[in-house]
Order: structure tokens, then sequence, then C-alpha cells
């Protein structure tokens, strides 16, 4: 995810309706004994979450925050003030907009370099384990959401599910900053299902705002001079001052389990469907017709299920190859296509050896935990032909037995994968991606019909 923050970005207004549909959980603090807050850079903890902070403080609760950076590169091209002198006065800001927040709140600071949390992951993790060894329980961890976009956003949040995953008493909530600004309301690809909801009362939006404007040097500009425009402006910052602040609770950190699909496929031998359905069957052809060759060498479909795609791949393709982590269906699937291979494995750790010109994968991704997800991409850039194409489809509204979402899988794929999109097809019940190989050209180019 990529995005740039003088852009104008979503509407805020464009959020109002759809955030008015959502039924969150509300986020009670009752039984909690402190809250912890992980804040990649001085304003983050109050974008994300100052009205929890200043409602903690009401509540009487302790509450910690550990902040990463100082904030030094916010204006990199700045012709007024230095990376130094801003990390100072950020320093300051940070400790006026906290008191106003929380007055007895307390804080550490690592001091990393601001855009360097990957190169210091270890310190973040050191610094949140030292902060909740000093939490009362049961204690509340917030951190930014790992999909916000920006990287030491994205590795605070890492860090934060890996450090509460086994952490005893402690619960995780994530909060998204610039989501708010490259989301698209009609097509988020934040984990609503997940959502928590904060209803803030009139006094702690006051002291939210108070606190926001205390960070002068970000939400008013330096000075006149290009470089130095205000980075959190009235637009933005409209985005964090509503009535509900918004949370997303982790997705499971373990990927579906073996045991769980064998079950489904006793109930339900034919699985989802797949041939009656007008969804499955519109969702089907849909896929076909994205694939940009007519005719593949080899084909891996990640959980073919059935077969019933298999059999219409084995029709694209010299060879096809379907893995499923249930042996239940694959029997069926060998009935149905005759011509393919199946094998049961469960992906990625029993990946099947050899090269494909073509990866298939339909209703698999967000049955995967994150780590095993970003395995399953690293394992299918390492064995995919130059001239080849992943094609992944995915159902968009929720499903409990999930551990994340269809549009959080395309979001990650997109973030991982080193080209952009072939084609990438979004309506209301799917969302489907082809993604290609350094050698991929358009159909038009590789039938002569342009230059």
């Amino acid at each position: 995810m990529s995005f740039d923050h003088r852009e104008p970005g979503t509407d805020p207004a464009a959020w109002t309706p759809f955030l008015d549909t959502r039924s969150a959980t509300p986020l009670d603090l009752d039984g909690i004994g402190s809250v912890v807050v992980l804040a990649p850079h001085p304003d983050d903890e109050t974008l994300g979450a100052g009205g929890l902070i200043a409602t903690a403080a009401d509540a009487g609760l302790p509450t910690h925050v550990v902040l990463l950076t100082r904030g030094e590169r916010s204006h990199p091209d700045s012709p007024t003030t230095t990376a130094p002198e801003l990390a100072t006065v950020r320093d300051d800001e940070f400790v006026r907009a906290l008191a106003t927040l929380h007055p007895w709140a307390t804080a550490s600071s690592v001091g990393i370099p601001d855009g360097g949390t990957r190169e210091h992951r270890d310190e973040v993790t050191d610094a949140l384990r030292r902060a909740l060894d000093d939490a009362a329980r049961p204690t509340l961890v917030v951190a930014p959401w790992r999909g916000d976009g920006h990287r030491d956003h994205r590795i605070a949040g890492e860090v934060a599910e890996a450090v509460t995953a086994d952490a005893t008493e402690v619960s995780l909530l994530t909060y998204p900053i610039w989501a708010w600004h490259w989301d698209d309301p009609s097509a988020s690809a934040q984990p609503w299902d997940r959502a928590r909801g904060l209803p803030l009362a009139d006094a702690v939006r006051d002291r939210k705002r108070a606190a926001l404007d205390a960070y002068a040097s970000q939400v008013r500009p330096l000075s006149g001079a290009a470089g130095d425009e205000a980075i959190v402006d009235d637009r933005h910052a409209a985005h964090h001052l509503r009535s509900t602040e918004w949370f997303f609770a982790p997705v499971p950190t373990a990927s579906r389990s073996r045991e769980s699909f064998d079950a489904h496929y006793e109930r339900k031998p034919e699985g989802w469907d797949f041939e009656r359905s007008w969804y499955e069957r519109r969702k089907r052809e849909v896929t076909l017709a994205a694939l940009p060759r007519e005719r593949y060498r080899s084909a891996l479909e990640l959980g073919c299920a059935t077969g019933v795609l298999t059999a219409a791949l084995a029709e694209r393709a010299d060879a096809v190859l379907g893995t499923d982590i249930s042996a239940a269906p694959l029997a069926r699937a060998a009935v149905r296509a005759p011509g393919a291979r199946f094998v049961q494995a469960s992906l990625p750790a029993e990946w099947p050896t050899g090269r494909w010109d073509l990866f298939v994968m339909s209703e698999v991704g967000y049955y995967l935990s994150p780590a095993d997800l970003d395995e399953t991409i690293d394992r299918v850039l390492a064995s995919l032909d130059d001239d080849g194409v992943l094609v992944a489809c995915h159902w968009r509204h929720p499903d409990d037995e999930a551990v994340s979402s269809g549009d959080a899988v395309d979001a990650r794929l997109a973030e991982r994968w080193p080209r952009p999109a072939l084609v990438r097809h979004v309506e209301p019940d799917f969302v489907l991606s082809v993604l290609p190989g350094p050698g991929v050209v358009s159909v038009a180019r590789a039938e002569g019909l342009v230059r």
C-alpha cells in the first residue's frame, strides 16, 4: 500500500453513511486493569486512541504510552527546520498532548529513527514487553492496525500481535490512522467484521481535540514555505474527531485446521454447493475469463475442494495439480477431473515440488494466518514461471470460520506482490486479482496486435 498524505484523500463525509451502518461490538473498559498504547510517532496515540486514553483517565485506569520514534521525519523537505530540531519540538508536544488526555498517564520513549521500525523490530518488541511487565492485569493493549499503509505502523502492529499472543491476561485492539485517508468506504480493506466502537462523550472529544491541537508542528504549517505544510490538516483531523473511536480485534493467529475442514465435508460432502449455486458458477466463469492466456503449461490450484474449478482448469492447461487440506473432497475431485493430479497437503508447510505458470487461489487465503499467508505468497513467487500468473478470488462477506477477510487477503497480495495487478475486479460479493510474473505481456501484445 502506498499513498501520499499531501493528496486530499477520501472525504471524511464519505465515511459517515458507511460508519452509520456499522453495528460494531462496543468497547467496554469494565474489568480492565490498565491500558498500554503503542504509538509509532508522536500524535498517533492521540489520533488513533486519544478518546480511549481520556476515557481510561476518567475511569481511573493506569495508562502507559510506548512511543517508538520522535517523528523527526514528518517534514523531510522543510527549508526552515532540521530533523533534530523537529524531534525536540515533537517531544514537547507529546508531553503536553498526553497530559491533556490523561494527567497521570506514563510514557516511555524508545527513540528509534523515524521510519526505522523494521530495522529495530527487536527494540520495539523489548519495549512493549517491558511495558507489559509493569502493567496491571488484565491489560488492554492498543496498537496500529497492521494494514494501515505506513511501514512503521505495520511493524508496530505485527509486533503487538506477536507479543500479546502469548501474554497472560492481555488483550489487543488495533487502530487505523492513514487507512481513513486512502481506503474506500464502498470497498473497504479494513476488517469491519472485527470492529469495536468506543462512543466518546462530548467532554472526551473536547480533550482529544485539545490534545491534537497541542501538536502545532503537525496540524499547522511550520511556515509559508513549500515543504512546511501541515501534515494533519483539518480534513485529515476530521477522520479522527468523530463521536466514535474505531478499533479492530486482531485475526486469530492460527490457520484454520484440517479437523475443521474434515468436519465440514462430513456434514456437506459437496462442500459449498459449487455446481448448483449461481454465485459459485458465475464466480467460476469470471475467474476463467480473467486468465490472460488461452492455454497454460502447468497449473497449481491451492485448495481445490471437490474439483469443480479444477475440471475447468484442466481444459486450459496441459497439466493440473490440485491440493486440499482434507482428503474427503479430493476423492470427489479425482472423479470429477480425471485428467488432473491431486495431493492432500496443508499449505504452506506441505508445499509441492515444481514450477507452474498458473496458480489459482480461490476462497483459500482468508483461512490462513497472516504468517501462513505471507509464506504462501513467498512460495508462489519462488515457484512461478516468469510468464505465469496468480489468480486470487475471495468472498467479501463475513465468515465466522475465516481467519481474515477476502478484502484483507487481496490487500495483502497487492502489498506483497512485486508488480501491479493485470486485473482487479471488485463487486459486493467477491474480489478477484490477476497478479503477473515479470515476463507477462498483454493479450494484444502477445498476439502481435500492438508493438
